[in-house]
């Protein structure tokens, strides 16, 4: 994306910097994945099955922790400016990374994604940047690109873990510290304030925790109609964090091998309809538009995938999927011209929480519909939770259909 004019250089510097964190952000969870396992069932010296429910709780502290942190990070950074909170987060999560590399017990690690969690945070400070330097009918690229370097980071940290984790269970996590080590020494070298001084407002710990940002943005009808609708879409995408592994080793019989070119081919697909094309639809369609006929997509997309006879029709898919990933984008131009300038971090936190939150419902809801179509007794259907998702997706293309309706008529939802 391309800023001109008076401070072109620097938006177009300070977003490679936010693209890089943001990457850095979702390439360290990436890295270490592949090795938690065996390095669970050492701390522990219990097997498989008991470290996949230790793994379970790991990350339902770190979504945890991410749901009641995201407002306090995003009111932080309309209070002291967004580039010592992300330095700052971005740095301290390096030390965590550190400092797990060398947990002596599971309390340890359980205490290391909880600060991982917290410090993870920061997208909400990211995206805030965006809405501080460039116009609003000009975000949706932005925002786009920054979803798509997270997406990046998805693909590319699993499969680096994985190489690394073969000579050591913790050598993932120091490479995670170094990569967070790299990415502050380089903000902190090219990044620039964004938010000026005269726009920043006190840090107001109401306002900055789940319940007071409810409160908050239930006043904006287009943002809580926005937040209700992500809320949807991110709990039916928990069908696919959740059960994917086990949804094509129940019916296709995959290898973890075919299973992880499943998922980069996703991550890849994101990449391209988030960070490339996402941008281009918002510029030629509208934002109203982009995002909601590319989330029509996603219904047709969890019925193929709940439905589908083999891997390439599952591939298909996958493809049709990504689509949806433009809409995120044009919703987040949408909602944050309907924000005052110091409070686009509180903005940015509210989302970041509500996509915590479904991390912290969506597993257990989408494994238990899972284990009880995939058992031996009843109706053998690995693909219920993807129906289930079918039906969350609709739900959220009509609330936000809905919301954007009432609301043409103002400049927010233009």
């Amino acid at each position: 994306m391309r800023c001109h004019g008076r401070g072109g250089g620097m938006i177009n510097r300070n977003l490679l910097v936010l693209a890089s964190i943001v990457f850095i952000d979702m390439a360290g969870i990436g890295l270490i994945v592949p090795v938690m396992p065996s390095l669970i069932q050492s701390l522990t010296g219990q097997g498989l099955d008991h470290a996949a429910t230790w793994g379970g709780w790991l990350l339902f502290t770190y979504a945890l922790m991410q749901f009641l942190f995201a407002p306090v990070i995003g009111g932080l950074s309309d209070r002291f400016g967004r580039r010592p909170v992300l330095l700052a987060t971005l740095a301290l999560l390096g030390v965590d990374y550190a400092l797990m590399a060398f947990a002596p017990s599971l309390a340890w690690l359980f205490a290391g994604r909880a600060i991982s969690g917290v410090m993870g945070a920061s997208y909400a400070a990211a995206n805030s940047c965006i809405a501080d330097s460039i116009p609003a009918e000009r975000r949706g690229a932005a925002f786009g690109m920054l979803g798509g370097a997270g997406a990046a980071g998805f693909v590319l940290g699993p499969a680096i873990g994985g190489l690394i984790g073969q000579f050591g269970d913790r050598l993932p996590f120091v490479a995670a510290a170094l990569l967070c080590a790299a990415g502050t020494v380089f903000g902190w070298l090219r990044f620039a304030e964004t938010l000026d001084p005269d726009k920043r407002r006190r840090f107001d710990p109401f306002r900055s925790n789940p319940l007071g940002m409810i409160v908050r943005m239930a006043r904006i009808p287009l943002v809580i109609g926005c937040l209700a609708a992500i809320f949807l879409m991110q709990l039916a995408s928990q069908a696919q964090l959740s059960v994917w592994a086990y949804y094509g080793t129940a019916k296709f019989q995959w290898t973890p091998a075919m299973t992880g070119m499943t998922i980069a081919l996703f991550g890849v697909m994101i990449v391209l309809t988030q960070g490339v094309l996402s941008g281009k639809a918002i510029a030629r369609f509208g934002a109203v538009r982009t995002a909601t006929i590319s989330l029509l997509f996603s219904i047709p997309s969890f019925l193929t995938l709940a439905f589908a006879p083999s891997t390439p029709v599952v591939i298909l898919g996958v493809i049709i999927g990504a689509i949806p990933g433009m809409c995120f984008p044009a919703m987040q131009q949408l909602m944050s011209p309907c924000v005052a300038e110091d409070a686009q971090g509180e903005l940015q936190g509210a989302i970041a929480s509500t996509i915590s939150l479904t991390a912290i419902i969506g597993p257990p809801l989408m494994t238990w519909v899972f284990a009880a179509y995939a058992d031996a007794r009843g109706i053998f259907f690995p693909g219920a939770p993807f129906v289930v998702a079918a039906g969350l997706m609709a739900g959220a293309v009509t609330v936000l259909t809905v919301t954007l309706l009432r609301h043409a008529g103002q400049p927010s939802a233009a």
